[in-house]
């Protein structure tokens, strides 16, 4: 019997080694070398001959056929719109997201809906129980006859069950717990997730099987496992927002077969996740044609190819300790250090003795530069007391010197305000070709500098 060894493999890039190092040769990132053992007979074979591969041989790129992809729909219109149009026969998907946040509930509800499409669909479940995962089922929706569930962790049987039955779908919940008997090391190390998910993949790839994992996140925010697993898949999924709010985002971190731009919107019910087709009505915290407090302002905003209005809330007070407070939810903090910096500089507005709060309505976060505007304006209404009046919105990116930038596809964000009865738009006074809706009575502000604002708004 061969000698159990005790190897070293980044958790960042998965680089091995042989003895422990503080600085990894791969990535070079510090202190990120983990101990596993592993039996150096049984893992050089089970590498020779990989499970579920069968031997290929190689031939001219132009003799392969370009076969037109018929992607199948998951029954999820926001999920089917992230992925690109649906799911990819022989596409592995990676979902992430914290504890609690609803990747389970997510997944669960499309294979209830796949399930009524496709033959057979098979839920390997790792963490909950058949008995759980129907109770949950059941909350959710009908229990289709073609949905099976697989309680096991090892790879070896998954592939033996994929091997006799071929399920038009496989969903893996999580991928920290599966592992193969030939890798002495615990479940979830970086060795048996590497592994794991590289034997499924291929399994996933031979077949046109489409593979859904479920992943874990680190305190960090990355997700758990070596980054070798975000360059096996095909697309990678992070689902995020606040535990105490009811809405959800799904984003493509990563995809093969579309773009990374596209933004899905959910909202957590009673009987799960419920998509959200009008973003703008959740993400408005007062009401249409109502006049809101001092503090507060509308962004025109755009994730992917939707186009959202979102209230921006602030709070400026004087700091109670020496050193102010800055605080953001949903957005950048150094973003917003940054614009509090230009306020002052460029404005005169003395806030370095000031504690500033910045609040995304519905606990989201937006990426969009065109919130910059909306910021600083909902800082200088809570500044100055002075309440905005309803039907003004804000699109436009400010820049280190004070100026305002124009915002891409500054005509879609106007006919969303437009449809929601808002009035007055200040954008960047270099924008170019603004195409206004018919029958829109939307008046358009130009400003090109952040001192021009003040003088227009207040």
């Amino acid at each position: 019997m061969a000698k159990a060894k005790t190897h070293y493999s980044c958790s960042a890039c998965g680089h091995e080694s042989v003895q422990w190092v503080g600085k990894c040769p791969g990535c070079k990132s510090w202190n990120t070398l983990e101990s596993f053992t592993v039996n150096a007979s049984t893992v050089v074979h089970e590498r020779r001959m990989p499970v579920g591969m069968q031997k290929v041989m190689a031939r001219p790129l132009e003799d392969v056929e370009v076969l037109d992809v018929d992607r199948q729909s998951s029954g999820d219109h926001e999920l089917d719109r992230v992925l690109g149009g649906g799911v990819v026969p022989g596409g592995v998907v990676l979902l992430g997201g914290e504890p609690g946040i609803g990747k389970s509930t997510l997944m669960l509800q499309a294979v209830l809906q796949m399930a009524v499409k496709m033959n057979r669909v098979l839920y390997v479940g790792g963490e909950e129980s058949p008995e759980q995962v129907r109770m949950r089922a059941e909350r959710l929706g009908t229990v289709p006859p073609n949905l099976y569930i697989l309680p096991e962790t090892n790879v070896q049987e998954v592939l033996k069950e994929l091997e006799e039955n071929r399920p038009g779908a496989v969903i893996v919940d999580s991928v920290q717990t599966l592992f193969l008997p030939e890798i002495e090391s615990a479940p979830g190390s970086v060795s048996q997730i590497r592994e794991a998910a590289s034997a499924l993949t291929r399994f996933a790839k031979q077949h046109q099987v489409p593979i859904f994992f479920i992943g874990h996140i680190t305190k960090e925010g990355s997700l758990a496992g070596p980054k070798v697993l975000e360059h096996m898949v095909d697309v990678v999924l992070q689902f995020e927002g606040e535990r105490h709010h009811a809405y959800r985002m799904l984003r493509a971190i990563k995809n093969r077969f579309g773009t990374t731009a596209e933004l899905g919107l959910y909202e957590m019910q009673g009987n799960g996740l419920m998509a959200v087709e009008h973003p703008s009505h959740a993400l408005l915290g007062q009401k249409i044609g109502e006049d809101g407090l001092s503090g507060t302002a509308i962004a025109a905003a755009i994730e992917g190819v939707r186009p959202m209005l979102v209230e921006v809330q602030s709070l400026v007070s004087t700091a109670v300790y020496g050193t102010p407070q800055r605080s953001g939810t949903g957005f950048d903090l150094r973003r917003l250090n940054m614009l509090l910096a230009v306020l002052e500089k460029r404005c005169g507005f003395k806030l370095a003795s000031k504690d500033v709060f910045l609040n995304m309505a519905g606990g989201l976060r937006i990426q969009d530069p065109a919130l910059d505007l909306a910021v600083v304006a909902a800082i200088l209404s809570s500044a100055l007391d002075v309440p905005l009046p309803w039907g003004t919105v804000f699109a436009g990116e400010v820049g280190l010197t004070g100026e305002i930038r124009p915002v891409p596809r500054l005509g879609q964000r106007v006919s969303e305000a437009s449809r929601l009865g808002m009035k007055r738009m200040f954008h960047s006074a270099h924008a170019r070709n603004i195409q206004i809706p018919e029958g829109s009575n939307m008046e358009l502000v130009a400003i090109a500098q952040v001192s021009d604002l003040h003088g227009k708004l207040f």
